[in-house]
């Protein structure tokens, strides 16, 4: 089993910076920072996409670019809960296999993503594919 240690310091002056495991920064505070909530949605299609990626290359599909929305939908009343998270790709590249891109997706969101594994049994996550060419 791996542990794993995040961090959130306080202060007046930076606001709330987080830190994952390799101590990189992320400033939680708007206008110069994320969203608490958009963190969630942001690790979801953070944690799929690298795979999705990495199933490609060795697909030896010719990917050139991924791009991939979170459209979530919360509760309107504290504590705001999440309901489902809409995933849309657009995976760009030249001469891509439409099926493999779904199956790259469809392996990360059932194997390898440990966000989407976390979170699939409490929100809705659905997800839409379009393959562009290059």
């Amino acid at each position: 089993m791996v542990t794993k240690n995040v961090t959130l310091q306080w202060n007046p002056v930076q606001s709330f910076v987080l830190k994952d495991s390799d101590d990189f920064p992320v400033r939680m505070k708007k206008p110069d920072g994320v969203s608490a909530s958009d963190l969630l949605p942001m690790s979801l299609i953070g944690c799929v996409a690298y795979d999705v990626v990495e199933i490609l290359q060795k697909q030896r599909q010719d990917v050139r670019e991924l791009r991939i929305t979170a459209e979530s939908t919360q509760d309107d009343e504290p504590p705001w809960r999440f309901r489902q998270i809409r995933v849309l790709f657009q995976a760009i590249g030249s001469g891509l296999d439409p099926e493999k891109v779904r199956k790259a997706i469809h392996l990360t969101e059932e194997k390898y993503c440990a966000v989407y594994a976390t979170l699939r049994e409490v929100v809705e996550i659905t997800n839409e594919v379009e393959v562009v060419e290059a």
